[in-house]
């Protein structure tokens, strides 16, 4: 686990997540067209309470959302 340090509108802010969920939110990043901070920022504004569980569920709802679209084309 790590610890990132980023800027979200305009306040400075720390997440711990497991290497493996912040490289995923890298990638998704880069699918959405979307800088890391963009996603951030829209993963921050879209949630209540911790930021770091915010992106853990996050990238698991994208996970599980490709799974579903992979099983029906």
């Amino acid at each position: 686990m790590k610890k990132h340090s980023v800027q979200l509108s305009g306040h400075a802010t720390s997440v711990c997540v497991e290497d493996i969920f912040w490289d995923t939110l890298n990638q998704l990043a880069q699918e959405k067209n979307l800088s890391l901070r963009q996603l951030l920022i829209k993963i921050d504004n879209a949630h209540n309470g911790n930021l770091s569980s915010a992106i853990r569920v996050f990238v698991l709802k994208e996970l599980l959302q490709k799974i579903t679209q992979n099983q029906n084309p």
